[in-house]
C-alpha cells in the first residue's frame, strides 16, 4: 500500500457526469448515419468526447490537480461510467491525477476492476486513484443481482482481491509464463502501484481506510466532525501497524458560489436534492455556499484541520465557472491550488 509518488495538490474537481438540470451531447448523441446526417460528420459542438476533454483540459488549466468520477451502474438519469469517462480524461490532460470517487465495488468482479484499473494506470504513466465504496442505494443493488446486504463483506474481500490481482504478474515476463496451471493466467503487465482510497463518512469506512486502504476521503462532515475524524483515523493507523502519514486524508466538499447567499443555497440543495432524490432541505447544513472569497475560506478550514486534498463537487451540470472562481479566490487564503 503506498500513496502516489506526486503528492496531490490542494483542490481537485469531480466531473460533470451525472447531470440533474440539463441533457448533456453524451446524454443524447446517436451514431452512425443518424448523426452524421445528410450534411456529414458531426459538429465539434456535437462531439461528446470532445465537449468532456475540453472540460477535463480546462479543469486542469484553472488548477485542478485531481479530476474524480463518480459512479453508478443504474440510476434515475443518464450517467458516464466512471471509468470510461476517466480514460477520456487521461487522453485530455498531462499532470492532474484521476480518480473514481467512488466505485461502489461490491457491485461488480473485483478482478475486473483490478484490470481496468491496472490498464487506466499505465495509460496514463501512473496517474490513477482508485476510490472504492460500499455504496447506499438497496435498487441498484437488486438492479446489478448483487447482495445489498453484505456489501460491507463484500467491500473487504474486494480489496484484498484487488492486491491479489495487481501483484499476481511481479516478477513474471510473459515469455516465462508455462503453459499450464495457475501460471499462464496472471494480470499482465504488472502495473505501477495503484493506490486505492476509501470513500465513506462511517467509522466502518475510517477502519477500513486504516487498515487496508491508501487514502481517504470522507464527506458530509463539518469543520469540526473532520478534525475529529482525523484522530480517530491516527489512531486507528497506528493500531493496525502502519505509519502516520501512510493515509491520504481528502474531504469531499459541495459548493455552490454566488454573491447571492440565498440564491446559491437554494440552487445548490435542489441540485443535491434532484442527485439524491430527498429533499432540499436535508442538504442545507451540508453544502459550503457563499461569494468565492467565503468558499475559500471553508475550503481552507478543512486545509487547516488536516485535508491533504480537498475534492469540490460543484452543484452545478456546468462547474467551471464557480471552480474558477473558486481557484482565483484561494491564494488570498493561503492556498496555492497548483501546489
Amino acid at each position: 500500500m503506498e500513496r502516489p509518488a506526486i503528492e496531490l495538490g490542494s483542490v481537485g474537481l469531480i466531473l460533470p457526469t451525472l447531470p440533474q438540470q440539463t441533457t448533456p451531447t453524451w446524454a443524447t448523441v446517436s451514431t452512425g448515419a443518424t448523426a452524421r446526417g445528410a450534411g456529414g460528420p458531426q459538429r465539434d459542438a456535437d462531439d461528446p468526447i470532445k465537449e468532456l476533454s475540453g472540460i477535463c483540459q480546462r479543469a486542469e488549466a484553472l488548477g485542478a490537480s485531481a479530476l474524480w468520477a463518480c459512479d453508478h451502474l443504474f440510476w434515475h438519469g443518464p450517467v458516464l461510467e466512471c471509468m470510461t469517462a476517466l480514460t477520456v480524461a487521461a487522453t485530455a490532460t498531462d499532470r492532474a491525477f484521476l480518480g473514481t470517487c467512488v466505485v461502489q465495488l461490491p457491485l461488480r468482479q473485483a478482478p475486473a476492476v483490478a484490470k481496468q484499473a491496472a490498464s487506466l494506470q499505465q495509460l496514463s504513466r501512473g496517474r490513477f486513484i482508485l476510490g472504492v465504496g460500499v455504496g447506499s442505494h438497496a435498487g441498484e443493488f437488486e438492479q446489478a443481482g448483487a447482495d445489498y446486504h453484505t456489501r460491507g463483506r463484500q467491500l473487504d474481500a474486494g480489496i484484498a482481491e484487488l492486491r491479489r490481482s495487481w501483484h499476481s504478474g511481479e516478477g513474471v515476463a510473459t515469455g516465462d509464463i508455462g503453459a499450464g496451471g495457475a501460471s499462464r493466467y496472471r494480470q499482465l503487465p504488472a502495473p505501477p502501484v495503484v493506490p486505492v482510497w476509501v470513500g465513506g463518512s462511517s467509522e466502518t469506512a475510517l477502519r477500513r481506510a486504516a487498515v487496508a486502504a491508501d487514502g481517504w476521503m470522507p464527506l458530509f462532515l463539518d469543520p469540526a466532525e473532520y478534525a475529529g475524524a482525523l484522530e480517530r483515523l491516527a489512531k486507528e493507523t497506528a493500531r493496525a501497524g502502519r505509519e502516520s502519514d501512510s493515509v491520504t486524508r481528502s474531504m469531499v466538499l459541495f459548493i455552490s458560489i454566488d454573491d447571492d447567499v440565498d440564491k446559491g443555497r437554494r440552487r445548490g440543495t435542489e441540485w443535491m436534492s434532484g442527485l439524491y432524490g430527498i429533499p432540499a432541505k436535508a442538504f442545507e447544513r451540508h453544502l459550503v455556499t457563499g461569494n468565492a472569497a467565503e468558499v475559500a475560506e471553508t475550503v481552507a478550514t478543512y486545509r487547516r484541520a488536516g485535508a491533504e486534498h480537498v475534492v469540490l463537487y460543484v452543484t452545478d451540470d456546468e462547474p467551471l465557472d464557480q471552480f474558477e472562481r473558486l481557484v482565483t479566490a484561494l491564494p488570498a487564503v493561503g492556498i496555492d491550488p497548483r501546489a
